[in-house]
């Protein structure tokens, strides 16, 4: 990425030199896409998005420091992914990914020797890779179907769902049927299910540790669980009836993704649907943003907060923009307009990926590419 100019537009700096980005063309569009958090590994989970019942579920690897990927496993699955991820490292177990979709679906990595893993020549020295890949394979491990209570003969598809970083046995969801359910993964079973939101739950979140986590949703707020009383909930944020960005009057605009900053869990990030802007809110001040970042001429698309920086968050947008902000001093008109990196990828972006092993790498897709980014 690139020093940013004053937007807009918000990218029209130099961008990366080619040994910056590393580049992957799917045979289809993606939009599953997330870092493997094993050590010393430049590895990507990725899930295509086809309006059909066959779709595909992927992992690409680095196979040498000229950029180029090589896939080292593929499944089939029926639906589009909404969410992947990989589990949390502990040093410990087999390599699990999560999808949710129509269930929440584990898988296990199965690969014949671990030490054939991308290794990082951390100064300059770029990546060396492996002189060849087997073939592995991802094994279905578990499908968690969400069933509510009162209709047990329904199965609401996921909307999303996060990975527990301090217990890595826990998982959340969050579902169209107004539910947010918490996973014992090991167990293959439900551990507490609620109604999170009066409307469809879009994106859900851990915050640091193992009670907490939050949810937005179709009714526009977002909200606060605590896993050791779960008889209330604490609204941190609604969006003002009648001020959709989409023109809706009288009622409330949807939230759509929200990202915990695991760094200082007093803030999180949101955005509306159909919005140009990211909300940044402090959990300690409800009921308005502290900031907002307006940089992105059009609908934002994906938020992820740096995993080794606690001031620092990544934004993309429909624009073909991936923006770098720095919040470490919020101006007092609550509205920051310049990004400290921008990127302009050739496509609309609709994912991307922050890197928890590979801190200064994100990566995004747009199209059928996947582009993993030096910042």
């Amino acid at each position: 990425m690139s020093k940013a100019p004053a937007p807009p537009p918000p990218s029209t700096g130099k961008g990366p030199s080619h040994r910056e980005i590393y580049s992957f063309d799917a045979p289809w569009p993606v939009y599953g896409l997330h870092w493997s958090q094993r050590p010393n590994s430049f590895r990507l989970a990725l899930g295509s998005f086809v309006e059909s019942s066959s779709n595909k579920l992927q992992i690409i690897q680095l196979f040498n420091k000229n950029g180029d990927f090589v896939k080292t496993a593929e499944t089939e699955v029926t639906y589009p992914v909404t969410k992947l991820m990989w589990s949390p490292y502990t040093g410990l177990g087999p390599d699990l990914l999560a999808t949710s979709g129509d269930f929440l679906r584990i898988w296990e990595l199965v690969t014949p020797d671990e030490a054939m893993d991308v290794e990082l020549e951390r100064p300059e020295g770029g990546f060396v890779g492996a002189p060849a890949f087997e073939e592995r394979q991802l094994i279905p491990r578990g499908s968690l179907v969400n069933m509510r209570r009162s209709k047990k003969d329904y199965s609401a598809p996921l909307t999303s769902f996060d990975w527990n970083d301090t217990d890595p046995s826990l998982c959340v969801t969050s579902s169209v049927d107004t539910t947010c359910t918490v996973w014992d993964v090991q167990a293959q079973q439900a551990k507490t299910q609620l109604i999170a939101h009066d409307k469809e739950v879009f994106d859900v979140a851990f915050s640091k540790g193992v009670h907490v986590f939050a949810s937005v949703g179709a009714d526009g707020s977002v909200r606060m669980f605590d896993l050791r009383s779960l008889d209330h909930s604490t609204i941190i944020y609604e969006t003002p009836s009648g001020t959709s960005p989409s023109g809706g009057v009288g009622r409330p605009s949807s939230l759509m993704r929200l990202a915990w900053n695991k760094l200082d869990t007093n803030y999180l990030a949101t955005f509306q649907q159909d919005s140009n802007a990211v909300l940044i809110l402090d959990v300690r001040v409800p009921a308005v943003p502290v900031t907002e970042l307006h940089g992105h001429a059009a609908n934002v698309s994906s938020i992820a907060w740096a995993p080794h920086s606690s001031k620092h968050i990544c934004t993309t947008s429909d624009d073909c923009n991936a923006l770098v902000w720095d919040i470490t001093h919020m101006p007092k008109h609550k509205r920051i307009r310049d990004p400290v990196l921008a990127y302009q990828a050739p496509a609309e972006i609709n994912n991307l990926s922050w890197s928890t092993v590979l801190t200064d790498f994100v990566a995004i897709s747009h199209g059928r590419q996947v582009q993993a980014l030096k910042i």
